[in-house]
């Protein structure tokens, strides 16, 4: 048997695999898709990859529910560290440097109670991206103000009166290729309101790339004032803070929780070509 962890941030769900028990060449992005599965399998956005390098230096792969391999995730990482520090029988504050597929990532954890975390993620540097394609297609009216960045992987980030009656997911249908969020100011003056269609895994309750990425958009566009450098994302699934200009001019820092909830223990892939969920501990 093969033990998993599950762990959310804000509601987007995630498998965490230490690597040391899946070997090298394991079939990861079949894994995900069959462990992702929500009817037959154990259900995440996602699955994430462990190497615990050092006390303090982590790695991260990420594969999309769909199997796809997504660079960075900013509620993903918060989980992973949250799944390192249960592994290290940590409980007290600790800084982890964590190796992604966009780069490095610094990720300060301060533990809550048993279950949670909260962790400031440092997320690198927000960059302008050109339109995708097929982005006409979507129709979005050209008076909307419309963002095309990168916070280490792709989003375009639409300005709209209110969230609630967009059709997102026939939107983000038409460009699975990159993230879509939808923002609405407020309702307080440093805070936005925004939903997500995420790549290779579709409407979430939260994305912390795509906090930032929308948090940025909104101070650029006037929509929301920083306070203190900071905004207030409010998503579905709970809100997250985002830091602009921090630690750096052109950076963002993501602050959010990771709760851990539960350790799933699963067929072992060399064994079974169909992955099945047999147990669940944890609250």
């Amino acid at each position: 048997m093969i033990t998993l962890s599950k762990h959310h941030g804000l509601g987007n769900d995630f498998l965490v695999c230490d690597t040391v028990l899946l070997g090298q060449g394991a079939p990861y992005a079949e894994l995900a898709k069959a462990w992702c599965d929500r009817r037959r399998g154990v259900g995440a956005d996602g699955l994430l990859l462990l190497t615990i390098i050092g006390e303090t230096e982590l790695a991260m792969v990420l594969y999309n529910a769909d199997g796809s391999r997504a660079e960075m995730s900013g509620n993903g990482i918060r989980c992973l560290v949250q799944a390192a520090f249960v592994a290290q029988k940590r409980d007290t504050a600790v800084i982890y440097d964590v190796h992604t597929d966009a780069g490095l990532r610094r990720v300060a954890v301060q533990p809550v109670d048993e279950l949670t975390v909260q962790a400031s993620v440092t997320m690198g540097p927000v960059s302008d991206l050109d339109a995708p394609n097929g982005w006409d297609a979507i129709g979005a009216d050209p008076m909307r103000p419309v963002a095309h960045l990168s916070t280490g992987n792709p989003h375009a980030v639409v300005g709209v009166e209110d969230v609630r009656v967009v059709d997102l997911l026939t939107l983000g249908q038409q460009v699975p290729q990159i993230n879509l969020e939808i923002v609405e100011a407020g309702p307080e003056t440093s805070a936005i309101t925004m939903r997500v269609h995420e790549r290779g895994a579709g409407i979430t309750e939260a994305c912390g790339t795509g906090a930032c990425a929308s948090a940025w958009a909104a101070a650029r566009w006037g929509l929301a004032h920083p306070i203190d450098h900071e905004i207030l994302v409010h998503m579905d699934g709970g809100d997250a803070r985002v830091r602009l200009n921090d630690p750096e001019p052109g950076h963002v820092t993501l602050i959010g929780p990771a709760v851990l909830i539960g350790h799933i223990q699963i067929a072992d892939p060399a064994t079974s070509t169909q992955p099945a969920h047999t147990q669940t501990e944890g609250s």
